[in-house]
């Protein structure tokens, strides 16, 4: 729920550091608005963006995959601005001309943070950049390395149950095992994020271009990596009780796999691969 929010202050201002000026209090943006990031597209659902001679940028069609947009005042979205080009802009949620949709969510995971479309129409919005901005800031790949940081942060709580499990009286060998293994796949994890996090901090606006999305794409694959086998472990050493009833555990498990669907297995190793090749 945090993680959009807090993804949204970074880009406005990295915006800012950039000299783009975003005129957010059209929007009637406050110190108590909240926020997402809308930028995911799919199926034939299509949001466009135009420039008006006298209410200025307006948008119309559909954003699909808008988590939390029934709960949060203000998103930043991205539409098309002609054929191939697409653009950031900030948007109020609370407009008439915005609506979101409750469903269809029949995620078991992630039950509570609705991801569904919105529509809009001849909704005003704020450019946020020109066309690409977006998606050329250095701050997109780090965004991309937040998100696996979440990734991490939710197999904690598994770790923690497998160790629990391991220090029983009578727990054998193979829970020790499980543990281990699992012990060993979270430090790499967060061995990982914290040495992405000293280049880029390190490296500042120079970090920008290609070095930078290869680390957050190996970031990405390597954290993803881990927290698939911790979930898998965990499964093998604790069994089917803990999934079927102890609530906590078994609603964080199942938020967990649908959360670590944003990494795109295969398609983003060949992704990660042809950066590499080139």
């Amino acid at each position: 729920m945090l993680e959009p929010h807090l993804d949204a202050l970074a880009i406005l201002a990295e915006a800012r550091a950039d000299g783009i000026a975003v005129d957010l209090a059209a929007l009637g943006v406050d110190e108590d608005a909240s926020w997402g990031v809308d930028a995911a597209e799919g199926g034939a659902a299509r949001l466009t963006a135009r420039q008006t001679p006298s209410r200025g940028w307006v948008r119309e069609g559909t954003k699909p995959w808008c988590s939390l947009a029934q709960d949060v005042s203000h998103a930043l979205v991205t539409a098309w601005t002609g054929e191939h080009d697409r653009r950031l802009f900030a948007v109020s949620m609370r407009d008439a001309a915005v609506s979101p949709h409750r469903g269809p969510w029949v995620a078991r995971g992630l039950s509570r943070i609705v991801s569904a479309p919105v529509d809009f129409t001849a909704a005003s919005a704020v450019p946020v950049g020109d066309d690409g901005w977006y998606l050329r800031r250095a701050g997109f790949a780090v965004g991309g390395m937040g998100v696996a940081a979440v990734w991490w942060g939710g197999a904690l709580s598994l770790l923690a149950a497998l160790r629990a499990g391991a220090a029983r009286e009578g727990a054998d060998q193979i829970a020790q095992m499980l543990l281990g293994e699992a012990d060993a796949l979270s430090w790499s994890a967060r061995a990982t994020l914290l040495g992405a996090a000293g280049r880029v901090d390190a490296a500042g606006a120079a970090g920008a271009g290609d070095d930078l999305r290869v680390l957050a794409e190996r970031v990405r694959a390597v954290t993803a990596t881990a927290v698939e086998r911790i979930v898998t472990r965990s499964g093998h050493a604790l069994g089917p009780g803990p999934l079927t009833v102890d609530e906590e555990h078994a609603r964080r498990v199942s938020d967990l796999k649908i959360y670590l669907r944003q990494h795109h297995a295969q398609r983003d190793l060949a992704r990660l691969g042809r950066l590499v090749a080139s």
